[in-house]
């Protein structure tokens, strides 16, 4: 059975086959703080991020350096504890599982692209071998897998999977990243800068690779980029400010967040003409809200 002219031909024998097309899985957090010490002080990573995400979305991630997009991707791997508030990926609720049971999450629900394709690869190996390595302890525990000619095809490497890995471009190692991560056909893909460092032809083969996964496989797929046309590209994105949701883009059109306590994060164009500390009155009109900063002897006094 071919896959929308993808060339993947799926075996009825194989139950764990791209064409038994999964659906991914939801994210939801609530109150979401991060706490981490750093030179004897507490720092807040996250401080109270409300974000959901639908089963089968593909979200991006945006954010300054140090706004704790990183560390939101690491929570939602299972790879660390939240401090506080709620964290639910699909059926699981992370803050309740235990060290067992995040295993069993991260080995059969996950995929991670680590930044930089290297640190997802074993170098000495094919990239079909590197696939087949990343399948082997699903294998051994009896849970179906695609095919790696399937996995390979899914993400244009057909071609490749024979070659050497120091024979490859940066653009194909960082698709061979993202098959070994797809391998098992995970419910969510979580992806560390995937397109960085790449020439935008290699830029956008991965992208078109990553909504291949996302379409194909109905894996929700969350990637952090720094780059603004990536973001562009994306169908939502999340900005993440000194560690909470700063704003969304939908369809190219930014939009302010407001959060579960009802503050309302600016954008930074916004805040220019809202400095920390203005007062502000909310004005309803016509069924539109808003924000009308008070200037200086704007103010009423008890005398007037």
């Amino acid at each position: 059975m071919n896959r929308g002219g993808l060339g993947i031909t799926a075996h009825a024998a194989d139950p764990g086959g791209l064409a038994q097309k999964r659906r991914g899985l939801a994210v939801s957090t609530h109150g979401l703080v991060h706490i981490y010490r750093s030179e004897g002080h507490d720092v807040a990573a996250l401080a109270g991020v409300d974000l959901e995400v639908q089963a089968g979305e593909m979200v991006g991630l945006l954010g300054p350096s140090g706004a704790g997009k990183s560390t939101l991707l690491t929570l939602f791997g299972g790879l660390l504890r939240p401090s506080a508030g709620k964290i639910r990926i699909g059926p699981f609720d992370l803050g309740s599982m235990d060290e067992s049971q995040l295993d069993e999450y991260r080995a059969a629900e996950v995929g991670l692209i680590l930044q930089g394709a290297a640190r997802n690869l074993l170098p000495y190996l094919t990239p079909r071998h590197n696939v087949e390595f990343a399948q082997s302890a699903a294998r051994s525990a009896g849970r179906p897998v695609p095919g790696v000619g399937e996995i390979l095809d899914l993400v244009g490497l057909a071609g490749r999977s024979a070659t050497p890995l120091a024979a490859l471009t940066p653009g194909e190692l960082q698709l061979v990243a993202l098959a070994v991560s797809v391998s098992t056909r995970p419910g969510l893909l979580l992806a560390d800068e995937p397109t960085s460092q790449l020439d935008h032809e290699a830029r956008d083969l991965v992208l078109a690779a990553l909504r291949q996964v996302n379409h194909e496989v109905g894996t929700t797929v969350v990637l952090v980029t720094h780059d603004a046309e990536v973001a562009a590209r994306l169908p939502r994105t999340v900005t993440i400010r000194d560690g909470r949701v700063g704003g969304e883009g939908r369809s190219g059109e930014e939009y302010a967040v407001v959060s579960a306590d009802g503050s309302l994060p600016l954008p930074d164009h916004v805040l220019v003409g809202f400095p920390p500390g203005t007062l502000v009155r909310v004005h309803e009109e016509d069924g539109r809200w808003m924000l009308i900063p008070v200037r200086e002897g704007e103010v009423a006094t008890q005398d007037d």
